[in-house]
């Protein structure tokens, strides 16, 4: 079993989070980003929610990148860490 993730970096948002969490199972994953999209985006728990969260979930772990500034075009320019 791959460890997965999920990453806001990934996700444009006026508070520029941070934020990645991984785990070893999809369903604890799931449950743990839904309590950070609640909590702290201020979204609701809807399926719809929970259905664009697993469509974000990767394999693996988060890659070792700082967040570029929005481009303004729905993506992110990334920076990787030296």
């Amino acid at each position: 079993m791959s460890r997965k993730y999920i990453d806001c970096r990934e996700i444009p948002s006026e508070s520029h989070c941070t934020i990645a969490i991984s785990a070893d199972n999809e369903d604890e994953l799931l449950e743990a980003a839904v309590q950070h999209a609640v909590a702290v985006h201020r979204h609701y728990n809807t399926p719809e929610l929970r259905l664009l969260i697993k469509r974000g979930i990767r394999e693996g772990t988060p890659p070792d990148t700082r967040r570029a500034p929005y481009n303004g075009a729905g993506q992110t320019d990334r920076i990787p860490l030296r």
